[in-house]
């Protein structure tokens, strides 16, 4: 999704600091700030946390202008001003970021003030350090990693192989498994080992830079962003882990037996790590592709096709978006604006070149809501939709708060409020929008291949999207040495996933780089607490809906009650501590992956009994 807080992006990298030139001082980067005009004291704190509140709001809506533009109208000018406003926009949470560090240390600061300083201080996820020429060495490093991913290549039968087209083969059945290692072994060498270098000296930088911020090291830096100590971060995303990770070693030894079943031992073992390569996907992370070799007998024909279903309504691109806006109009959420329809783009058009990656946004902070989208009548698209539109209302809901509480309550609220409408794209809810028959709701019997076919992609990321960015937080902290990048990288992914690479490995490779967050600098843990929180978001949804049946049948539409507690987690966007904004929706104060446990306990059941006499584990 997209958000128009690019003054304070996820992505944003440390530019140098110099003036950029300006046609007017709306757009300037933020000068020094006199201290005469914000002294070091908890007034002139809460007066400076202000100023930058009010400078970054106006900001943001032209940013936003100018990177829509960019997005649905790609020419060499909307490029140039997309960069232009896109250094501005990172040079201002530069400034900001060493300015509240300095007002940190204040004693006495409003506690409400002190959190928007941490909110401001951790708005950089690669901060440079204040000596001369760190910023722009920074920067050069991070986009010369950014290019070299993008412009990466593999080998199929030794023919060149660029990086969308690899991944798509990976998870191609055809492929035999000498085809699949050679994918896997090029991709790795060719994009990761030449970023080593590189890579260890930008995050040497960061580090330093992270220091000056206050914190021990980047790792602690970026874990400061959910409201707790650093530490009791890290533990409590291991307890979430460990609450799920009985239905992952059930799913991975099922999947083992599958795939010792086709390639025989030779190939993959019937005990032990899974080879990396053989799992539909260059990271592992998702299983999904493989599914037609797991399935259970007769578990293909679940009774009805979406996408026939949509033909048959023949529902245009922009109906598909209303029967989602009525989702939430039933849960008693007001339509979506007028200038909705007008300004979103929801076909592609043919006449320019666009960004077809399906995003939500506010331009204005305020009721600009839209979706980009190149909407097709499919079944994929429909459910997009329902997930897009998620944020979109929540965008909407907590559109007043002040400008640095305009957000999610953590990083994993916003994903996991679109992927919990989307998990309520039951065959209950298709019957109660006169899509679906009720006499084609699929029987009991059909269950399991329809959460197997989920859990293949839902439960089998999430040891990854745990262990990037503890892969990460230890090279920062030291307890994975530089030297050790390779080892610590496959000894994490064999200690979690319980896979392991198709072919040997050593120190002369930087596998971790060739997953594009890695160089890219994208924090990760998001991902994962977005796939525990939305299940965990279903459930309380469909408790207080009064829903008696299997979880994963649940349908809430319709129902107000679930619609004004769900507005009332939304519209706290990140004004409040996380656990405040999770208690107002579930009353809990705790992530959980037990609802998730829940919703797949009846394939975990049948799971078991596939295992039995099978060792578990690896």
């Amino acid at each position: 999704m997209k958000f128009s807080k690019v003054a304070l992006s996820a992505l944003a990298i440390s530019l140098a600091t110099s003036t950029v030139s300006r046609a007017d001082d709306h757009a300037a980067a933020p000068s020094s700030t006199p201290a005469e005009a914000y002294p070091l004291t908890p007034e002139g704190a809460a007066a400076w946390v202000a100023m930058v509140e009010k400078d970054l709001f106006d900001f943001g809506k032209e940013n936003a202008q100018v990177a829509w533009i960019n997005s649905t109208y790609i020419t060499y000018d909307s490029d140039a001003l997309a960069a232009k406003y896109g250094a501005i926009g990172t040079e201002k949470s530069v400034a900001y970021a060493n300015e509240a560090a300095r007002f940190a240390t204040v004693q006495g600061l409003d506690p409400e003030v002190a959190r928007k300083l941490d909110i401001l201080r951790t708005g950089i996820v690669m901060p440079a350090p204040v000596r001369e020429g760190a910023a722009t060495e920074l920067n050069e490093l991070a986009t010369r990693l950014n290019s070299a991913y993008g412009k990466g290549k593999g080998t199929l039968n030794g023919q060149e192989i660029n990086g969308s087209d690899i991944e798509a083969e990976m998870g191609n059945l055809e492929r035999s498994p000498a085809e699949l290692a050679e994918m896997w072994a090029s991709w790795h060498d060719n994009v990761g080992a030449p970023m080593k270098g590189d890579y260890l000296r930008m995050i040497g930088i960061a580090n330093e830079g992270a220091k000056e911020l206050g914190f021990a090291d980047l790792g602690a830096m970026w874990r400061s962003n959910y409201d707790m100590d650093p530490d009791a971060f890290a533990a409590e995303t291991e307890r979430m882990w460990q609450e799920v990770k009985p239905l992952y070693v059930a799913l991975h030894t099922y999947v083992r037996s599958k795939l010792n079943e086709k390639y025989g031992d030779t190939v993959q073992a019937r005990t032990g790590p899974i080879r990396a390569d053989l799992l539909g996907n260059m990271w592992a992370q998702e299983w999904g592709n493989i599914y037609p070799l797991v399935a259970p007998a007769g578990a293909g024909d679940i009774g009805y096709d979406l996408t026939e279903l949509i033909e048959q309504k023949g529902l245009s691109e922009i109906e598909m978006v209303k029967v989602g806006e009525q989702f939430f109009s039933s849960l008693g959420f007001a339509p979506l604006p007028e200038t909705f329809w007008e300004r979103s783009q929801f076909i592609k058009p043919v006449d320019r070149e666009v960004v077809c990656h399906a995003s939500a946004w506010n331009i204005d902070n305020v009721d600009d809501l839209r979706i980009k989208m190149c909407i097709k009548p499919n079944a994929v698209d429909f459910t997009t939709i329902h997930h897009e539109l998620g944020h979109n209302y929540y965008q909407r809901a907590y559109n007043q708060q002040d400008y640095l509480h305009l957000n999610g309550a953590n990083d994993g609220f916003h994903e996991a409020i679109g992927d919990m409408i989307a998990l309520s794209i039951t065959p209950e809810y298709l019957v109660q929008i006169g899509m679906l028959d009720k006499s084609q709701v699929p029987s009991a019997d059909k269950d399991i291949g329809l959460l197997l076919r989920q859990a293949m992609d839902k439960v089998a990321f999430l040891p990854f999207g745990l262990l990037v960015d503890r892969y990460r937080w230890g090279l920062f902290e030291g307890s994975i040495p530089g030297d050790q990048l390779n080892k610590g990288w496959n000894d994490l992914r064999l200690q979690y996933q319980g896979i392991t690479p198709p072919v040997a490995r050593d120190e002369s490779g930087f596998d971790a780089g060739a997953k594009y967050h890695i160089p890219g600098n994208v924090p990760y843990t998001r991902y994962f607490l977005a796939r525990i929180l939305q299940f965990q978001f279903y459930k309380a949804a469909c408790d207080a809906a009064g829903w008696k049946g299997p979880l994963h049948r649940c349908s809430f539409y319709g129902n107000e009650e679930v619609g004004k507690k769900l507005n009332a987690m939304l519209e706290m966007g990140a004004s409040k501590p996380w656990p405040d904004a999770l208690e107002a929706f579930t009353g809990s104060r705790q992530m959980s992956g037990k609802a998730m446990v829940e919703y797949f306990a009846p394939l975990k059941k049948w799971l078991d009994q596939q295992n039995k006499g099978k060792p578990k584990g690896w």
